[in-house]
């Protein structure tokens, strides 16, 4: 009978744990992050503000969590709501990395990457609008995925150039067996203009696209000639492709 007693009461200790207790085993797992203004369950709580490890709050959170993460099947739902970020999402999985997300709706103001990484020989800046009603990952990486991307105000800061303004871009990225393939288009009104194709897996990368200025904006025309040809019209053809697999085929040849 005290046997009993002993599990019944760790089984309601578990049911009811606050979350302020679980933050020290949750700390560890978070990378630096902290979460402040912790109130109600490990279940069912919220953390009033979210700080990175450079002291950035990204702002409050909120999840629930199946109790059947007891017995190994995680269910989580969290929504996380800041001035420079939101993201909503519902994940289920035994793992981060072995996880499906679903009804995922992502918003970041790209000034929160401060000064890295560079991407295109810039940082990016603006905000960058993600939906997705279902994202399968295997080993960390989307195995299936159906998605929209926009890049609002699109623009890099560059060393050279100074900054470049692409207007609003958008990609519409569907993934199926590991293989992301996506098309990348302007909203037609914006200082760039563009119509690509990509696809991305773990062993390759391959990007074709023409691209070029919209109205007379040299430093953009300068920054695209370091992508491709450009022709007497002024539009540069992009073929790019890397990764393993094109190295593969290189020494192949």
């Amino acid at each position: 009978m005290g046997l009993v007693a002993l599990l019944l009461a760790v089984f309601v200790l578990l049911w009811f744990l606050p979350a302020r207790w679980a933050m020290p085993w949750l700390q560890a797992r978070l990378n630096g992050v902290q979460l402040q203004d912790v109130s109600g369950l490990l279940w069912d709580g919220k953390a009033g503000s979210v700080v990175t490890p450079k002291g950035e709050n990204l702002g409050a959170l909120q999840w629930q969590l199946s109790r059947a993460a007891l017995l190994g099947d995680n269910r989580l739902h969290v929504e996380l709501h800041g001035p420079r970020l939101d993201f909503a999402g519902s994940m289920s999985g035994r793992q981060a990395t072995e996880a499906t997300w679903t009804d995922v709706q992502m918003r970041v103001d790209l000034d929160v990457l401060g000064k890295g990484p560079m991407v295109l020989g810039g940082w990016p800046r603006g905000t960058l609008r993600a939906t997705a009603a279902r994202i399968e990952l295997r080993g960390g990486w989307p195995w299936s995925l159906d998605t929209q991307v926009q890049w609002q105000a699109a623009e890099l800061r560059t060393a050279a150039l100074g900054p470049l303004a692409m207007g609003d871009l958008q990609a519409d990225l569907h993934a199926v067996n590991g293989v992301i393939e996506g098309h990348l288009q302007d909203d037609g009104h914006g200082p760039l203009r563009v119509d690509g194709r990509l696809q991305l897996s773990p062993l390759a990368r391959r990007f074709n696209a023409v691209a070029a200025p919209r109205g007379p904006h040299p430093e953009l025309q300068s920054w695209l000639t370091a992508f491709g040809t450009t022709d007497a019209d002024g539009v540069t053809h992009i073929n790019y492709s890397g990764g393993l697999a094109a190295a593969i085929r290189g020494e192949k040849r």
